[in-house]
């Protein structure tokens, strides 16, 4: 068994300055208006063709990252991406930007596919009937048709056409120009259709017979087609919400603003961005501490969870140093400002997961591959097609039949439903069981997970203190002296005193009234209670006055120092009569859990930014032999890192703010629901029950699922290599060959369906 320790790794430098001994700059740019990730390949790729730039771009948070020379300025960025055909402006910090703008594209793509999928169902009903059965026809047919499909090939499917329109002033072409060729082909064929052209539908000769002689009506084509695509547009819009809230949650830790200390002793409030190294600034009980710093005066204890993910609060005092987003809890410090700005950890934090967001899933880099061929290669095969036909056939209703079929069975629904169908499907049966599967990385790294890492506090852990035990010296009674340290806790707001105060209530009832009571920051409290002078706080405080403390405390104090408790003593009167032991427990469920993980020949590590022993004390608990303890954020990054440098495939389970970027950073990242909106929003995927056994689960979930969508890609794009041919040989009418693309967007659909009966293990 193996514990170690990490030194806490020095800042980054600022993602806005020059690297040293370099002369290449950072710039971070918003990008608007990509619709796909071929638009996020085109940006850049644009930006790249610059000398000595080298950008990526995240589609998920539409962030560019740019190093370009010290020469380059934002505003020259920003017109190279302009004349790509997208919009861009110079990016400050996750906690500016205005989400108003998402929320508002998802609400319009929502209400555009309610409105297509009201009007789909009787447009595709009339225009099979009117199409296969002239003699349903009834006056005025055109114009229902018409007045049905407009709202839908016009209104709702605008955003495509918009796209394609920008793609084609700029000699390029993504899926968008081909779903939009396709619906204004499909309809503007079924507009000829409709009001020119003479019925060639044979009734008498029996159904299939009417089918392949029907009317060229194919507006149920354009309207499934734009339904489809629309439906997975909402699905990936609010996807990308949510992977940029990871970042807005954790910018949102920083403090807003700072009261600066001045010279004369007074105070002046500023913003937080208006700080300067080597200032002093006053930071009271339930303020963020707004920078990286060294406590000149003043002591106090400091909430650091969200950044270290030690589970108790820390005492702090002068000559300590602190972290810029952790939370005093009492007592006033005042802080030398030693890393401002983007030279924090919490900055450094947000680096890290934002860089770690940008990659690309495999499935993903292979639709962005295909998209940039395929659509050429199927316009040149639609023409092709229509010149071969009306060369050979010189029947101009032929060709265009011929055409239009290529057209509309390559529209690719089924291949943009492989993988939004299963997933969803994956989501509502990894609810069921506490899991939820947020994209294609998750995916694809559980085909080779090998190693599992733990976060302890929280994620191993319950992360709430409870009442272990009470021992007291001779002659003292139990309930009397919790009642005691009850009474005085109930004034603190601390969360030793919070599991005391909850524990005597449940075991003594009512607690008695306190007054004069006193908090020493970083050592305890004490208060009168019914005349009587009552103390509570950590050994040290009664050793450094000289108390004596009875033997029988202090070892039982030895005693719950072995299963990693943290012991207070309390006082009566100046004599010391009791020691309380509280612990952050272990859930009911991990042992079992970890045990499963071993028996499928897992590799499981604990690493956390508690203390080596208490972290020792829970791996023994659950079977863990591997630990690595006092790491902060960055350090846990790191770890993982050598362990995939090593050749190991890792997932990384955790639920706290320290732990987005080791999530981000590993391979596959699982977040425990009950933690923070910054774990989960890094993380793959989500364990939204309070049991690691959901773990297991989840890894089977998205197995399985992997396993779907493989199935459904390789039928959608055997579909198109095989169907297209066909329609190009004139050998589908374009009616059938609509509904074969229909019927392969429903396989897809019904084989992503199979995944409502995965069975939990």
């Amino acid at each position: 068994m193996s514990v170690s320790t990490t030194p806490a790794p020095t800042s980054e430098p600022g993602d806005i300055s020059a690297p040293a001994g370099t002369d290449t700059i950072r710039i971070a740019l918003s990008v608007t208006g990509m619709t796909c990730g071929a638009c996020a390949n085109r940006v850049e790729r644009t930006l790249n063709k610059i000398d000595g730039v080298r950008a990526s771009v995240n589609y998920a948070t539409a962030i560019a990252t740019i190093d370009a020379p010290t020469t380059s300025t934002s505003t020259q960025l920003c017109e190279v991406v302009a004349a790509a055909g997208y919009g861009a402006e110079p990016f400050v910090d996750h906690s500016s930007v205005d989400t108003s703008a998402e929320d508002a594209h998802t609400r319009d793509i929502f209400r555009r596919l309610v409105v297509a999928l009201v009007l789909f169902i009787p447009i595709a009903d009339l225009s099979i009937m009117f199409a296969v059965v002239p003699s349903t026809r009834i006056p005025g047919w055109q114009f229902v048709l018409l007045a049905l499909a407009i709202p839908v090939v016009g209104w709702a499917a605008l955003p495509f056409h918009r796209a394609a329109l920008v793609g084609l002033r700029h000699r390029t072409s993504t899926m968008d120009t081909l779903v939009s060729s396709g619906i204004i082909a499909a309809t503007g064929w079924s507009l000829y259709s409709m009001f020119f052209r003479i019925s060639t539908a044979d009734e008498t000769r029996g159904i299939w017979a009417a089918i392949v002689s029907s009317d060229s009506i194919y507006l149920e084509v354009a309207a499934g087609v734009t339904v489809f695509v629309l439906a997975g547009r909402y699905f990936e819009a609010k996807a990308k919400r949510r992977a940029g809230g990871a970042l807005r949650a954790l910018a949102a830790l920083g403090a807003r603003d700072v009261s600066v200390l001045l010279r004369d002793g007074n105070e002046l409030r500023i913003p937080v961005a208006e700080l300067k190294e080597g200032q002093r600034f006053v930071v009271r009980p339930g303020e963020v501490i707004a920078a990286d710093g060294l406590v000149i005066d003043g002591s106090c204890t400091v909430d650091t969870s969200a950044m270290t993910g030690e589970s108790l609060p820390v005492d702090i005092q002068s000559g300590s140093a602190v972290i810029g987003g952790t939370v005093v809890l009492d007592g006033r410090l005042v802080v030398e400002a030693a890393a401002v700005g983007s030279d924090t950890a919490l900055a450094g934090m947000i680096r890290l997961v934002d860089a770690a967001q940008s990659g690309k899933a495999d499935l993903q880099r292979l639709a962005d591959r295909i998209s940039g061929v395929f659509v050429p290669i199927v316009f040149v095969l639609s023409a092709l097609t229509l010149i071969g036909w009306r060369i050979g056939t010189g029947e101009v209703d032929t060709a265009v039949s011929a055409a239009l079929a290529v057209l509309i069975i390559a529209c690719p629904c089924a291949l943009g439903l492989a993988t939004p169908t299963a997933l969803m499907v994956a989501s509502g049966r990894g609810a069921q069981l506490g899991v939820f599967i947020k994209g294609h990385h998750a995916l694809e790294a559980t085909r080779t997970v090998d190693t599992v890492v733990f976060d302890k506090t929280g994620t191993i852990t319950t992360g709430a203190l409870t009442f272990e035990s009470i021992v007291v010296a001779h002659g003292a009674d139990e309930n009397e002296m919790l009642l005691l340290a009850g009474a005085v806790e109930h004034a603190s707001e601390h969360a030793v005193a919070a599991a005391i105060v909850d524990a005597a209530r449940s075991r003594c009832g009512e607690l008695e009234p306190v007054e004069d009571f006193v908090a020493v920051p970083g050592m305890g409290a004490h208060g009168r209670v019914h005349g009587r002078f009552v103390e509570i706080g950590r050994r040290r405080l009664f050793e450094d006055r000289g108390s004596v403390i009875p033997r029988t405390l202090t070892s039982a104090q030895d005693r719950s120092d072995t299963i990693g408790a943290t012991s207070v003593y309390l006082a009566v009167d100046g004599i010391v009569r009791a020691v309380l032991a509280l612990s952050d427990t272990v859930k009911p469920s991990a042992a079992a859990a970890i045990a499963h993980l071993h028996a499928l020949g897992l590799r499981t590590l604990l690493v956390t930014g508690d203390n080596a022993y208490a972290a020792q004390v829970a791996a023994d608990a659950v079977g863990i032999d591997e630990v690595i303890a006092e790491v902060l954020p960055e350090g846990k990054v790191d770890i993982i890192a050598s362990l995939k440098e090593a050749g190991r495939t890792v997932a990384m389970v955790g639920d706290g703010i320290n732990d987005g970027p080791a999530l981000a950073t590993a391979d596959l990242g699982l977040a425990i629901g009950a933690g923070t909106d910054v774990a989960i929003g890094a993380a793959d995927i989500i364990v939204v029950r309070d049991d690691l056994g959901a773990v297991v689960d989840s890894l089977g979930l998205a197995k399985a699922t992997l396993s779907t969508i493989k199935g459904n890609m390789v039928w959608a794009f055997g579909y198109n290599i095989a169907a297209i041919p066909i329609a190009a040989a004139g050998l589908l009418n374009p009616l059938l060959a609509g509904a074969a693309m229909a019927f392969s967007s429903f396989f897809v659909v019904s084989n992503s369906l199979r995944l409502r009966r995965y069975r939990a293990s």
